[in-house]
């Protein structure tokens, strides 16, 4: 997803995100205060002029009012749709598994929760909870709560914790057909993983098909209160007051397996890096002059991508011509879906959720490709009658770093969870990586971590997995998720013509703040084969690079060590 081509003025209400209009559910969402001067108040311009930080990151969405009684819920519709409800006097219903009474239908649960020295639940996986990036071992509860010990980057408890083990324990049992067909059977599902992956119009794009639910903004201890069958669509009431919708083949395709894989064990390695602080006085850059005509300063600014993540180019002309042969300067430019070298306006060319003036988190691109690319360029060209538009960058190695000191089990878990991820906007595209892919990947010979692959956005629902494996993986995510919206770890700038920012999809995650107005920008990717390849060339000698083929042998110069 390239969220710096999101440039396209505001659609109706129902096609808008819904990460600004849902029903059914009270959460918090990431925005920035926009000050005068059209800059997010936290948000550091290119002149390294520092502006007062005043992050209002989260504002909440009143929750729909809960159904009190039989008479008033519905049927389901037989399509997915946001209106045309059909209703019935009489609607069948079935209470999910929860800690109230169970219906006979619903199957028992059988809850064998452990409990802390204070005689609370622990959370499932490994037997904590998160907050703040301290590991804390008493469980929440369904309701919200706050600590004394706030900082400026906290939201709630429930948006930070581990799934308690009362919810840890607990499956949603549904009947996997419409009542009176053939079908009787009942699969089991992990409350949190279908709330997470609710089929309506709100929380699944209807345009670009992408997962439009905050999900780290849902309470871990989540659950089903109320089951209503359909012809062809099942209607779940979650205690958090959203009406999830599921078609019977979803839920045939997605039920819970007992089976269960191992998580990853051995302690991964970081390759050599630096870490940009975002309290520097000074960015990574280069001069486009010097990049262009001396092949020193071309490695200079290959090093700098390739310690740093990223780096700014100053003094580029501003037309896309000039770009492109920036680009061009390190090899191909990769072509995808969204063509080669881009050039672009707000339109709605690709049905992406990043085609919108909407704030969007930190993110990285490509996870639906079975090979990412490794380099994204962007240079913004014009930006009239509005403001806002920053652009965010942060240090997924940096990040990983934090959670291995903080929750090393976490750091295993997103290592060996492998994760579906999709690109089906478009009638005509329907992008799919040969395999599944985890968070962390880790090289199978030198136990390092090399690329970072995170997209809420892109992730389809995962088959074929357990309760205990969902619980696990979703408290990992949650802590990576705190992780990367603490302000040590962002790296807020704003654009201007002229300068071009060039970063590692493979490491920086990157995002970027609503924007009003109309923004030209140009860019575009260039794979990990070509980049490693110049580099290497440049940074060692053609003959070193080819004595080497091969060799992973630890010494110093090896240029195989440049992942």
């Amino acid at each position: 997803m390239n969220p710096y081509t999101s440039l396209r003025a505001p659609r109706a209400l129902k096609h808008v995100c819904a990460r600004h209009f849902r029903t059914g559910l009270t959460t918090k969402y990431t925005r920035l205060a926009i000050g005068s001067r059209g800059l997010p108040n936290a948000v550091r311009p290119l002149t390294l002029n520092r502006q007062p930080v005043s992050i209002r990151r989260y504002s909440s969405i009143p929750p729909e009012k809960e159904t009190t009684s039989a008479q008033e819920k519905r049927i389901p519709s037989d399509t997915i749709s946001e209106s045309e409800t059909k209703t019935s006097p009489t609607p069948s219903t079935e209470t999910s598994a929860t800690d109230e009474k169970k219906s006979p239908s619903a199957g028992p649960v059988n809850e064998t929760s452990s409990t802390d020295a204070n005689g609370n639940t622990l959370a499932d996986g490994d037997g904590t909870s998160f907050i703040d990036g301290k590991e804390n071992a008493t469980a929440i509860t369904n309701e919200a709560s706050t600590t004394d010990s706030e900082t400026a980057d906290r939201k709630t408890n429930a948006e930070f914790d581990s799934i308690p083990k009362n919810a840890a324990r607990r499956f949603v049992s549904v009947r996997l057909g419409p009542l009176g067909s053939n079908v009787a059977r009942y699969g089991e599902f992990g409350p949190f993983f279908l709330r997470d992956n609710c089929q309506c119009p709100l929380c699944l794009h209807p345009e670009t098909k992408q997962r439009s639910v905050d999900t780290f903004s849902i309470h871990p201890a989540v659950n089903a209160k109320d089951i209503i069958y359909g012809p062809k669509v099942v209607e779940l009431l979650f205690s958090d007051g959203h009406k999830g919708l599921y078609p019977y083949s979803w839920l045939n395709s997605h039920v819970n397996l007992t089976t269960e894989r191992k998580t990853f064990s051995a302690p991964f390695k970081f390759r050599a890096f630096s870490s940009y602080n975002p309290d520097q006085d000074s960015y990574p850059e280069v001069e486009y002059s010097e990049v262009m005509s001396d092949d020193a300063a071309l490695l200079a600014w290959l090093d700098e991508i390739y310690n740093w993540g990223f780096c700014f180019v100053k003094g580029v002309p501003v037309d896309p011509e000039s770009t492109k042969a920036l680009l061009e300067r390190i090899a191909f430019i990769r072509h995808t879906h969204y063509g080669g070298f881009w050039d672009f306006t707000s339109d709605l060319t690709f049905k992406d959720t990043a085609y919108t003036t909407e704030f969007l988190g930190a993110h990285t691109d490509n996870t639906y490709f079975t090979d990412p690319a490794r380099l994204q360029l962007f240079h913004l060209l014009s930006h009239t009658d509005g403001h806002g538009g920053a652009s965010l960058l942060v240090d997924g190695f940096k990040a990983a770093s934090i959670m291995r000191q903080e929750n090393p089990k976490h750091c295993g878990v997103l290592a060996a969870t492998k994760q579906p991820y999709h690109s089906s906007g478009n009638e005509d595209v329907c992008i799919q990586p040969a395999e599944q892919a985890p968070v962390f990947k880790i090289h199978p010979e030198l136990s390092r971590l090399y690329q970072v692959r995170w997209n809420n956005y892109d992730r389809a629902a995962k088959r074929n997995w357990g309760l205990k494996e969902q619980n696990r993986w979703y408290n990992a995510a949650r802590h990576f998720n705190n992780i990367i919206q603490r302000p040590g770890v962002e790296i807020w700038t704003q654009l201007q013509p002229g300068t071009a920012l060039i970063f590692d999809n493979w490491r920086m995650l990157h995002g970027r703040s609503e924007f009003t107005g109309k923004r030209r920008m140009c860019g575009g990717y260039i794979n990990n084969d070509d980049f490693i390849s110049r580099y290497r060339l440049l940074k060692y000698g053609r003959e070193k690079v080819i004595e080497n083929l091969g060799n992973l042998a630890i010494f110093t110069g090896n240029p195989n060590f440049l992942l």
